[in-house]
């Protein structure tokens, strides 16, 4: 179905969400190498568990601003007078587990940058750098592999569904569906360097 733009998109994205039409044309699926943005879609992904992508999206601006713009340094160092406001915050998702699970979450990410350098080359290195075209799925191969791996590292919220929600997220999986004109463009793209 084309949209008012003449455009086709994933199903999922809600043509009545402006923030979520700009989250898939201009984020998802594209590749991030930024070790900040890659934490930022971590810590959002885990909160998403159980709930809609739409739910978390619309709630980022407060999520940033609750935690410090995903500054993995300073969410490590919360303390728990941190962690009871980030509880009270009307303005973001208050599950104690997932706020908890942030800070353990932000350790285990800078521990994991000391032993590659960064975040970017762990998370690629599953891939040897490449992005892998796949649609339909919910986890897979590769997603068990990278969630037994952060969990191993102590990470929590980190399940393979969760994580093949991130690596879409992120660019590693390119999953837009057959007919949206980012498909089209991506397959274009991806070729070109093969």
């Amino acid at each position: 179905m084309k949209w008012a733009d003449g455009k086709i998109r994933c199903c999922w994205a809600n043509p009545k969400n402006e923030r979520y039409i700009r989250y898939h044309d201009e984020e998802w699926g594209i590749p991030v190498h930024d070790d900040r943005k890659l934490f930022e879609m971590l810590i959002l992904e885990c909160f998403q568990a159980g709930l809609s992508w739409e739910c978390v999206l619309n709630k980022r601006d407060a999520f940033r601003v609750a935690f410090d713009n995903f500054d993995s340094e300073k969410v490590s160092a919360y303390t728990e007078d941190k962690l009871e406001a980030l509880r009270s915050n009307p303005d973001i998702i208050r599950n104690r587990l997932k706020i908890q699970a942030a800070v353990t979450n932000a350790w285990a990410f800078l521990e994991i940058q000391k032993e590659y350098g960064s975040f970017s080359d762990y998370i690629w290195h599953w891939t040897d750098g490449k992005v892998i075209c796949e649609t339909g799925r919910t986890s897979s191969e590769l997603s068990d592999c990278i969630s037994k791996d952060l969990k191993k590292r102590g990470m929590k919220f980190v399940g393979t569904t969760v994580i093949y929600a991130y690596l879409q997220a992120v660019g590693v999986l390119s999953s837009h569906e057959q007919g949206c004109f980012l498909a089209n463009q991506e397959a274009e793209h991806y070729n070109s360097y093969s």
